[in-house]
């Protein structure tokens, strides 16, 4: 299993980090071990004194494939979910300063969180997705896929382009504006429309 992670694919997100808006898909990877297995607490990491949540739409994919056309796309993809790729900020600015990779900041055990999956109908394909976060109760964070500044599709043949996409792999597709900071006891709930697809409090 591979986590596909992207960064950088809403304007307004790229720009609340003074980052520029990208010409082609910002694409990293966390490993396996990165993604909270259900039923698991969620433990502040202790590296970290600036903890952010980045809420995000989650594609499954399907079937194993490469060099996948934008066209085809489609069909190697079969479910969606939303999740939480978080991020230890202090750490990644660290980092970034310094000119050095930001695994460290993104890819630690646990860091990934996706919900329950809804699977992909046909009527489904086609339409746009709202979703969004609370935090203790207060939405923080909204997202709809037309904002998105590369589509689920493109996003499955650029990754594809330079990975295998292997059934069971699992993409981030990216986050709205509204990150920040979260801290021990808050809890956090992740929508997609108005169903509830996960709650995870922070121990």
């Amino acid at each position: 299993m591979k986590i596909f992670c992207v960064g950088r694919n809403y304007a307004d997100h790229a720009k609340e980090l003074n980052n520029d808006v990208p010409d082609e898909p910002v694409i990293f990877l966390k490993p396996k071990s990165a993604l909270l297995q259900a039923h698991t607490p969620f433990y502040y990491p202790e590296f970290s004194n600036e903890l952010h949540y980045e809420v995000e739409l989650v594609l499954r994919i399907s079937k194993n494939g490469k060099y996948i056309q934008e066209r085809m796309a489609s069909r190697y993809y079969d479910a969606i979910s939303v999740g939480i790729d978080f991020t230890a900020r202090d750490v990644q600015n660290e980092l970034k300063s310094k000119g050095l990779p930001w695994e460290k900041a993104k890819a630690w055990d646990n860091s990934a969180v996706i919900g329950k999956w809804l699977p992909l109908i046909p009527e489904l394909m086609k339409k746009s997705f709202n979703f969004s976060l609370t935090l203790n109760n207060q939405t923080v964070q909204r997202g709809n896929t037309s904002d998105m500044i590369f589509s689920f599709d493109k996003l499955v043949s650029n990754i594809s382009q330079y990975f295998s996409l292997n059934i069971g792999d699992v993409i981030f597709t990216g986050t709205p504006a509204g990150v920040g900071e979260c801290v021990v006891g808050d809890v956090l709930e992740g929508f997609l429309e108005q169903e509830r697809m996960f709650e995870l409090e922070i121990k």
